[in-house]
């Protein structure tokens, strides 16, 4: 038997339930695009696409890797609708790590026709991602990250050991020496807008993430309602798995 006090929990119980922030989106089609820019995420810079780009640029598309500052959300923000500017056509956005952030903010200019996201985050608008990242285990690479003042950077082992691992050793050490510090604050910043919920959104989880737990992952793609892949791949899936990541992307292009 169902008393008022039942009933009253009940239905604030659905209305909480229906105004979650973790309502999942419906999956939306992609429209054809001549143009693909692309923005790195932390402990990087934008030359971590460069085994991804040879495969965009093969298919026809124009393809601009954004040098991302690293500094602060609006200047990440602002060098990537740089870029977003001087494109012709839809382009199709992709970010990789802590870039998410900037995709789901910059993702509602006009040009943009989809959205890519590869092992990142994704978060609501006005979303706490620390918040949301410490319902699941903490990631190792956490416990690499050092600072100098105010810069941040991963340490030689944890980008060797968390970071990359599925790369040959000389070519992460490679990378680990062209790793860009990044700014304390940075990590704090929150969206204002949440571009994948009016854009076709794509997601490549990696099931072996140590930077990015793929729980994590698997939840904020679905939650766009974004078609999925997953690799078995650490966090740096664009570099070592290159085809698949292209693949995603030419899906989010229209050419999939």
């Amino acid at each position: 038997m169902i008393n008022r006090r039942t009933f009253t929990g009940s239905v604030l119980a659905l209305g909480a339930t229906l105004q979650a922030p973790e309502a999942f989106a419906a999956p939306r089609k992609a429209v054809p695009a001549s143009n693909v820019v692309l923005v790195h995420g932390l402990f990087a810079d934008g030359s971590s696409w460069l085994e991804v780009i040879p495969f965009l640029q093969a298919q026809g598309l124009n393809v601009t890797s954004v040098q991302n500052p690293l500094t602060s959300l609006a200047d990440a923000v602002a060098a990537c609708t740089k870029v977003l500017d001087r494109q012709s056509g839809p382009t199709v956005l992709a970010g990789h790590s802590f870039s998410g952030i900037i995709v789901t903010e910059a993702g509602v200019h006009s040009s943009v026709s989809a959205l890519a996201y590869v092992a990142a985050r994704a978060p609501d608008a006005g979303e706490d991602y620390k918040e949301l990242a410490a319902r699941y285990p903490t990631p190792p690479a956490s416990a690499g990250i050092v600072f100098d003042g105010d810069e941040g950077r991963l340490s030689e082992e944890a980008f060797l050991h968390d970071f990359a691992p599925d790369l040959p050793p000389a070519k992460a050490r490679a990378l680990f020496a062209a790793q860009w510090p990044f700014r304390k604050s940075l990590t704090d910043a929150r969206t204002s807008h949440a571009a994948w919920r009016e854009k076709p959104s794509f997601y490549a989880v990696s099931s072996r993430d140590r930077v990015i737990d793929p729980e994590l992952q698997r939840f904020m793609a679905k939650r766009m309602g974004a078609e999925t892949v997953e690799l078995s791949a650490s966090h740096v899936s664009l570099l070592s798995h290159p085809r698949e990541i292209a693949g995603l992307i030419l899906k989010a292009a229209g050419q999939g």
